[in-house]
Parts: C-alpha cells; structure tokens; sequence
C-alpha cells in the first residue's frame, strides 16, 4: 500500500542520514523537509508519489496520537523548495542525479590513498564539494589545458580564519559561478567536520602538492613534478570506482551539492542558513552573506563529526 511504502520510504531516508529514532516521531518540519526533496531526487519518482508519502507520515503520527507534522505553511515552503531544485537542476534530458551521502564520502576518503598527489586531489575536492555544496564544474576543469586562472579557483583563492567564536573556518573564493552576476566573486565558507574535515583535506592537498599561488586549487603533481589540475571526467571516473566498489553504482555519477544541501538540511540547519550556504539566491542573500562569514561555524560545524563517531 502507498501507507506502507511512505513509512518504509521515510524510514530508509532516516537510516541513510542517522536521523536518531527519537527524532522520527514526531516528525520537525526540517526533517520531512530534507525528506522531501531527498525522494523528489530518485530518478523515478514524482510530485504525486512525494504527496503519498507525506499523507502516510501524516497518517502514521494522526495514529500514534500525535498531531499532523505540517502545516499548511509547511507544504508551501516545500513546494517552493522543489520548484527551487528543478531550477538548480535545469532542463535535462537525464534524471537528476541520486546524491552522495555521508557514508559514501567516508568510504571515498577510506579507499584513498591520502599521501598521494592524485587521491589527496580527490579526497580534497569530494570534501570541499560536499561540505560546500559546489558544483563538480567548480572544483574541476573539463580539459587540462582549459584551466583559467581568472575562471578556475586558485591556491590563493583560499583564506584561512577563525570566526567569532574561535573556530577555524576556511573561504574559497570562486573567480566565477554559474549563479554570479558578470565580475562577481562567490565565496564558499567551510567548517571543521571531523574525520571528514574539508580543512584538514585541503591542508593535506597543500602538504602534497604544494603549488605556486596562481595554480590551480585542486591540482596534483604528475610523475615528472608537473603540476596538473584536476580533470573532470578523470575526477569522477576514480569517484565512480570507489562507489561501484562499495556497491553504490555509477549511474551518471553522483550529486556531492544535492548530498551536501541534504546533509545539512537534515540535521535541521535552517534551510535559509542552507540558502545562503550554498549560493542560493533568497531575499536575504545579499543582506546576510557577509556576516554568515563569522558565524558559518555555529550553524554547519562539526555535523559529520557526531555521525562518524556513532557509526
């Protein structure tokens, strides 16, 4: 029965994000909301089986005395946020890609051998991707040779800091971004993350490979010394390796920005803060992107940290 299958549905979700049972009923509003759109990515579902699944969970809290976990409001902001995805995703003539998930990235950083050029390269742009919700066009070129340091992120597009509270952060500031404005610079804000640090990633990039300021960020050193940035397809085709490996599969490789955006979104980081995060353009954007600077930290640190430590 649909009931069934929404509650199994819900339930996957929670298992592959360690949502905590006690967190599972009731359900917040920020957990259904990641659930959501987490079901709205698999390539063969639609908006009416989404609405299915959300009447079963409706369904199942009205049955454990509980009252229904979205508001009529609720579902509006959903439908915004899916109408936002499609947006994100464009016109494509493939589904949308199934998301990577924290134990997929713990797996990639497993199988690596960090101590190498090739794989620290790997290791560093799959973290900051995830962690950063970037694009894969952002932390990779299509061809060796069409590298551009005016387009391309650089070693010295990375800013080292410590926000408010003490807490190290890292800024990465992409020269161009498919949702800047012409001559815009976007900056990407990264936070401790435990054993899957996307600082300590990019700190071990540079031990490895160390690099002149205008090379490229995400670059490894080839047999010959010569430094090479990170090609697209070479990138995924080792990705793809790792998860077939685990048994995850390779079908159209896998969203480190849908995986990141879901990550965050449920462990209930507001989806405004995830807004802004990821470069998304809200009414608030340009009021609070400066100051998300020295408060990135509190809202997304130390996340996979706790999911780590419990797996």
């Amino acid at each position: 029965s649909s009931y069934g299958s929404g509650l199994k549905k819900f339930h996957i979700f929670c298992d592959i994000f360690s949502i905590p049972e006690a967190d599972h009923l009731p359900a917040s509003f920020e957990l259904l909301h990641s659930f959501a759109l987490w079901a709205i990515s698999n390539p063969s579902a639609t908006e009416h089986f989404l609405g299915k699944y959300l009447s079963a969970i409706r369904a199942w809290h009205l049955a454990q005395g509980w009252p229904p976990p979205l508001s009529p409001e609720h579902f509006t902001q959903i439908n915004w946020s899916l109408r936002r995805m499609e947006n994100l995703q464009g016109t494509r003539h493939r589904p949308i890609r199934p998301p990577i998930t924290l134990h997929m990235l713990a797996a990639i950083k497993a199988t690596l051998r960090t101590d190498q050029p090739f794989d620290a390269c790997i290791w560093a742009m799959s973290s900051c991707a995830f962690f950063g919700m970037m694009q894969f066009r952002e932390v990779a070129v299509n061809t060796r040779a069409s590298f551009n340091k005016s387009k391309h992120i650089t070693r010295k597009d990375v800013h080292l800091g410590f926000d408010l509270t003490g807490k190290p952060y890292a800024r990465l500031d992409l020269p161009q971004a498919k949702t800047a404005k012409s001559g815009e610079i976007q900056s990407i804000f990264i936070v401790e993350q435990g054993d899957l640090c996307p600082i300590q990633a990019l700190q071990n990039l540079a031990e490895i490979v160390p690099a002149l300021p205008d090379d490229p960020l995400f670059s490894w050193r080839d047999s010959k010394g010569v430094i090479r940035p990170m090609v697209k397809t070479r990138a995924i085709e080792s990705i793809n390796s790792i998860l077939s490996a685990w048994n995850w599969g390779t079908t159209f490789g896998h969203s480190f920005r849908i995986g990141g955006t879901l990550f965050y979104l449920a462990n209930k980081v507001d989806p405004e803060i995830v807004c802004i995060a990821g470069r998304w353009k809200s009414l608030a954007y340009e009021t609070y992107i400066r100051a998300f600077e020295q408060v990135a930290t509190q809202h997304l640190g130390s996340l996979a940290n706790i999911h780590t430590s419990q797996s």
